[in-house]
């Protein structure tokens, strides 16, 4: 015979009364942290960054550069490589190729191509350029790639050697020959019109500060 008198005793109610007090407990806090999650507004989610499609290159320094032979100025190259949105792209590798023969240069240890990378600018630098000693024209054949993707373009320069002649001498220089050439006008100037006065040892011309010729009377 199944005795039921112990289902109903204090101590079964206060167990029973103890696991709902858990229960309701437990349910409390579950609700309080449902409750905190939610109020907590979602982070947005990253976008991936865009692959590029297409490169293009931007000539940021030196087109139409004239490198002055005498001086061994040579300007750097600097270029950047953009995307579609004409946003730069970094790590791209660019090469820099001089021309075979005739006016140009090479790089160090006498290449005549350089590559480099681009940087978080998108931009990269053809460092060490030396021109050659060849007057002319020339262009500097540049290469961007990135994955899948090229692009290619040219930069114009110029090899100049400095201007001979007067275009070449200092200020201080042309005028010490102006003043020597008048000089020498003046003193055949004096000269002739001694000979013609009949030998009189009177000066005939003087030179003036400006540089002109004053003739005075005899």
């Amino acid at each position: 015979m199944i005795d039921y008198t112990e289902r109903n005793t204090p101590a079964t109610w206060r167990l029973r009364t103890e696991g709902s007090l858990r229960n309701a407990t437990v349910c409390r806090i579950a609700s309080i942290l449902l409750c905190s999650l939610l109020a907590v507004p979602p982070r947005p989610l990253r976008a991936a960054p865009e692959e590029p499609t297409e490169l293009n290159i931007v000539i940021v320094e030196g087109e139409g550069a004239v490198n002055n032979l005498r001086q061994r100025v040579v300007r750097e190259p600097i270029v950047r490589v953009e995307d579609q949105n004409h946003k730069p792209v970094a790590g791209a590798l660019v090469s820099f190729l001089l021309p075979g023969n005739g006016a140009g240069g090479t790089f160090a240890n006498g290449a005549k191509l350089l590559t480099v990378t681009t940087d978080a600018n998108g931009q990269a630098v053809a460092r060490g350029i030396q021109a050659n000693n060849i007057s002319g024209q020339y262009k500097i054949q540049v290469t961007a790639s990135a994955g899948q993707l090229t692009a290619t373009g040219a930069i114009n320069v110029t090899n100049a050697a400095a201007a001979g002649g007067a275009a070449g001498m200092s200020g201080s220089t042309k005028l010490i020959i102006a003043l020597a050439v008048a000089g020498a006008v003046a003193g055949g100037l004096a000269v002739g019109l001694t000979r013609g006065g009949g030998g009189s040892s009177s000066p005939a011309a003087a030179l003036s500060p400006g540089g002109a010729i004053v003739v005075t009377p005899h």
